[in-house]
């Protein structure tokens, strides 16, 4: 951010930053030099305080003579001035503790993710599976649940596994399913799901699968076995961000609501983080989504052993501990990370 301050200033807006986080309420300048024994009058603190609103740093709420700051503010805060505190051994074992309880399945392990990150962030957690379709395949295999309805299991090289009922007119042996399981095995191997899909829209339009039926028949059933181009999004936590008084009004609530059953657009906003790796700090209106004003997201992009991103974070107000919640989100990335990396 372009903007220079003194010494005196920067050290008023640390202190202004730090009780707005702590009380949620306007800061006055009396409260500033007396709470963080600065050897300044409360006069000469308003005057910094001035100062730093014509920057655009603080604002003034019309009820109170105090400030608040902005997300400009928040944003210098964040870039210049705030402490990250370490991680604790303690929380680092009641982060292991959880996932040694996930027993290594991807799913699992990605779902505790965002609960260990809304118990320790107290705000919400969220994680997005790394992108299926990017996988390496490993595995299909079709299961017969009754007549005319197959489950399809598809394993991605990662770990990952997504299960499709399919509904067919057709009745298949279990030695059918089997056979045609082998074929798709031995063809697709190697290959990304997104690649498996556009093999088998080839295969399915070459002349060669008409002469075998079940070879016709095992295309068929793996094109609706593959999954649509989307991200699985886990969020824990939700209701925790109504427990800060800024979002007590009914129709904010509701909006935020929105913002967290509307998946689809969340995981709009969450890809544009994964183009820089690493943690990333995105402060009120940064964020592109309406309904997230006044929040802060903090996320951070993790890796399975086959390259492929994902990305984990905390969703709170943007009066969000920063110092307490970067850390935990940079630790718990780098955790599942490893946790995600044959050795």
């Amino acid at each position: 951010m372009d903007v220079s301050l003194s010494q005196r200033s920067r050290q008023i807006l640390e202190a202004i930053v730090e009780d707005y986080i702590t009380t949620a309420e306007p800061v006055g300048s009396s409260a500033v030099a007396r709470r963080h024994a600065m050897a300044l009058s409360p006069a000469t603190v308003r005057n910094v305080m001035a100062s730093l609103e014509e920057l655009g740093l603080l604002a003034s709420p019309h009820t109170s003579a105090g400030r608040i700051p902005t997300d400009k503010g928040f944003r210098f805060y964040v870039d210049s001035l705030v402490s990250l505190r370490q991680i604790t051994h303690r929380e680092k074992r009641q982060i292991l503790k959880h996932y040694r309880e996930t027993g290594g399945n991807l799913t699992d392990l990605l779902r505790e993710t965002s609960r260990t990150l809304s118990a320790l962030s107290n705000y919400t957690g969220i994680v997005m599976a790394p992108r299926f379709t990017q996988g390496v395949f490993r595995h299909i295999e079709f299961i017969k649940l009754s007549a005319g309805r197959l489950l399809a299991i598809l394993v991605a090289g990662n770990g990952a596994i997504q299960n499709r009922i399919i509904e067919t007119d057709q009745e298949f042996s279990s030695e059918d399913l089997v056979r045609m399981g082998n074929y798709l095995n031995s063809m697709l191997e190697g290959l990304t799901i997104s690649q498996v899909r556009d093999r088998v829209l080839t295969e399915m339009a070459s002349d060669k699968s008409c002469y075998d039926r079940l070879m016709a028949d095992a295309l068929s059933l793996s094109r609706q076995a593959l999954p649509d181009e989307q991200d699985e999004l886990y969020i824990a936590g939700q209701s925790r961000i109504f427990e800060h008084p800024e979002f007590a009004d009914v129709a904010k609530m509701r909006e935020i609501f929105k913002a967290f059953e509307e998946k689809g657009r969340l995981v709009g906003l969450l890809e544009g983080c994964m183009n820089a790796r690493g943690v990333q700090i995105f402060i009120g209106s940064e964020t592109p989504l309406k309904e997230m004003t006044g929040m802060s997201l903090i996320t951070s992009t993790y890796m399975t052993d086959d390259n492929t991103i994902g990305l984990l974070g905390v969703v709170g107000p943007t009066r969000m501990g920063y110092s307490n919640v970067i850390p935990i989100v940079d630790y718990t990335a780098r955790l599942v990370s490893r946790l995600l990396t044959r050795e």
